[in-house]
């Protein structure tokens, strides 16, 4: 019997047998459960949804929880600026998550984390060419990392996104530094998708300068582990990065395979479109 059922029955048991003229209370909210559940059964059930680009659905399984509780908010606020990153639609959706987040924050991890889903969105909106808030980006960015302990988790979050904004700065310098902090710490945390972007951008940024024995590796790298995570929806851009350092044979085989993903996942990313090789036309 699910959490809801015991408490209907429950509520219903006792209005069965209440004294008249005294009102009976309403049963307690459901809790935001453990640490333990979030990232055993619930975790396990939101991943399967985001790896598969149903953010929506994804979110909706933490919504019951995300209207009082900081941490389930800012989980839900994360699936939405992914959704918006990945689609460019949502926006609003994704900004009132946020706003939600936000005033749920009740320590500076939990600010410290909302500022960094800010400053988030903020390089998102900015990037898709939505409207330049790449200044909100990095005041927001700049809040986090002001608010967040040096053995913060969400550390690595944050360089991860200063490096994306530096990169957009055209400071492939700075952008460099965030990245190797980011791909440190994400080690340490052992988070695997975390790593599957870093590798991607600093082998970006060894391209652009010529070492494309490293670039390879780290595009390699990057698949890999966006294999063994089952990122479905993640794995066309990696195989569109990695055609670029490879033989030309098989990078039309990666571009074709990066094309049938994209055909799967219902034209997502959609800012990959333009560099994949066109559908095959039907068969009369």
């Amino acid at each position: 019997m699910t959490p809801n059922g015991r408490s209907r029955r429950a509520a219903e048991a006792a209005a069965g047998s209440r004294t008249p003229g005294i009102p009976v209370p309403a049963p307690p909210p459901e809790p935001w459960p453990s640490e333990a559940v979030a990232e055993g059964s619930l975790g396990r059930a939101v991943w399967r949804l985001r790896s598969r680009g149903c953010w929506d659905d994804a979110a909706a399984l933490l919504e019951p929880f995300a209207g009082r509780d900081a941490r389930a908010a800012l989980r839900r606020t994360e699936l939405l600026i992914e959704r918006c990153a990945f689609t460019g639609q949502g926006w609003a959706a994704a900004e009132d998550a946020l706003r939600q987040a936000e005033a749920l924050a009740g320590d500076d991890d939990e600010r410290g984390g909302a500022a960094c889903e800010r400053g988030h969105l903020a390089y998102t909106a900015t990037a898709l060419h939505v409207r330049d808030r790449s200044d909100e980006a990095s005041a927001a960015l700049g809040r986090a990392a002001a608010l967040l302990a040096p053995t913060s988790r969400g550390r690595a979050a944050l360089d991860y996104r200063r490096g994306l904004l530096a990169e957009q700065s055209a400071s492939p310098q700075s952008a460099r530094a965030a990245f190797r902090r980011a791909h440190a710490a994400a080690t340490t945390h052992g988070d695997a998708l975390l790593l599957s972007s870093t590798w991607r951008h600093l082998a970006g940024l060894a391209l652009a300068e010529g070492e494309k024995a490293e670039a390879r590796h780290g595009f390699s790298e990057s698949l890999r582990l966006r294999e063994e995570l089952g990122f479905v929806v993640g794995m066309a851009p990696a195989l569109v990065a990695l055609a670029e350092v490879v033989p030309a044979a098989e990078a039309d085989r990666l571009r074709a395979e990066a094309a049938r993903l994209f055909r799967l996942m219902g034209g997502v990313p959609t800012w990959l479109g333009e560099e994949l090789p066109s559908s095959p036309a039907p068969a009369a």
